[in-house]
C-alpha cells in the first residue's frame, strides 16, 4: 500500500486564491471508494494501491484546467513501502508515539 502526497496549484487563474480549485479536486476523491485521502493545509495524502491513486491523481490535475487555469503544477512524493503494512494514521500514531 502506497500513503501519497500530492499538491495540484492552478497557474495563470489572475487569483491568488486556490480554496475553489482544492475543493473541486476533492470532490473527485469523494467518487473514488478505494482511495483514503486527507485534506492538509499545504496539500493532500492518499493512501491505497499506487496505480489507483496515480490515476486519481490524473483526474486531480485535469479539475483547474476545467475551471479556466492556463497552466496546472502537480507535485507527487510517493512513500511505497513493500516491507510491511503501512498507513497513513500509522505513521502519525508511530510518531506521536515517541513525543
Amino acid at each position: 500500500m502506497a500513503i501519497v502526497e500530492v499538491t495540484i496549484v492552478p497557474l495563470g487563474t489572475g487569483d491568488t486564491s486556490v480554496s475553489k480549485y482544492v475543493a473541486k479536486c476533492h470532490e473527485v476523491l469523494k467518487k473514488e471508494t478505494e482511495v483514503k485521502h486527507m485534506l492538509t493545509p499545504m496539500g493532500t495524502v492518499l493512501e491505497g494501491d499506487l496505480d489507483k491513486i496515480l490515476a486519481a491523481i490524473r483526474k486531480m490535475h485535469e479539475v483547474p484546467f476545467g475551471e479556466g487555469a492556463k497552466r496546472v503544477s502537480t507535485q507527487i512524493k510517493i512513500d511505497d513501502r513493500r516491507d510491511k503494512q503501512s498507513s497513513m494514521t500509522g505513521k502519525m500514531e508511530s510518531v506521536e508515539s515517541k513525543l
